[in-house]
């Protein structure tokens, strides 16, 4: 059951793509199943990320025959931080949730987070019996613990495709190539509140990972001490006194 305060709340989920032709279909489906459900009003907003099969032509038929999806189409691949960047930016619900169209997540476990969204600025998903290959969980394992010792931000799993945010707080959020990583470190450096919650994982069931051994550690651990370097100087200011006047009029005081 959700708080009364989140009768107020907006979602937009934003599903960055990139050469998913096999998996859009099947999740339509389970985003369906989420938005026959979804106790907010709710949108789905795809970012295809400069694909080269025939996903933008998929998601061109989902959003043109289903509503409630959105799509906005990438010049060219970027990159999952940029086009989580560009949804954020074009988004404008209170909150913007983020789910990978592969359905290792699934939309269902939206449900779980919105129940925690009063009094967080981001629910975050834990993928507990994460069904990933050995390789993919030691190097995520190995990059996770490396984070949390050097910036020491307390979170699980940063990686995990479930995501809620404070709108206000992700629109803010200082972008550089890498933030996906440290999405709730950012938003713990505003001054956010961050809760971690048990989702289901399943195996990827077509298509393929678009990350491997090299970028799943030495992009980690590379932009962890771009992360530090920033937040040693991330500007942070409160307004302790206010007075606004009345602007002059043509010239008349």
């Amino acid at each position: 059951m959700l708080h009364r305060n989140t009768e107020r709340i907006t979602l937009t989920v934003l599903v960055p793509v990139f050469n998913e032709e096999g998996c859009l279909q099947r999740f339509r489906e389970a985003m369906d199943a989420f938005l026959a459900q979804a106790p907010v009003p709710t949108q789905v907003l795809f970012i295809n990320d400069g694909s080269t099969d025939s996903s933008l032509a998929l998601i061109r038929q989902i959003c043109q025959g289903s509503a409630g999806y959105s799509y906005i189409s990438l010049d060219r691949n970027h990159g999952l931080s940029t086009a989580i960047k560009a949804g954020i930016d074009h988004s404008q619900t209170t909150h913007i949730g983020y789910i990978d169209s592969d359905l290792q997540t699934s939309p269902l476990d939206f449900l779980l987070l919105l129940e925690q969204v009063t009094g967080h600025e981001m629910v975050i998903g834990i993928r507990a019996k994460r069904k990933d290959t050995f390789i993919k969980k030691i190097s995520s394992r190995i990059a996770n613990g490396f984070r949390r010792y050097m910036i020491n931000d307390g979170i699980v799993d940063t990686g995990c495709p479930l995501k809620i945010m404070d709108a206000a707080f992700a629109k803010r959020v200082p972008f550089f190539d890498g933030m996906h990583r440290f999405l709730p470190a950012l938003i713990q450096l505003q001054g956010g509140k961050v809760k971690q919650l048990p989702v289901q994982h399943f195996e990827r069931f077509a298509g393929y990972s678009k990350y491997h051994l090299f970028n799943r550690l030495w992009g980690p651990l590379n932009d962890t001490f771009a992360f530090r370097w920033m937040r040693k100087r991330y500007i942070k200011y409160g307004i302790a006194e206010e007075f606004e006047n009345q602007p002059v009029a043509n010239g008349h005081l």
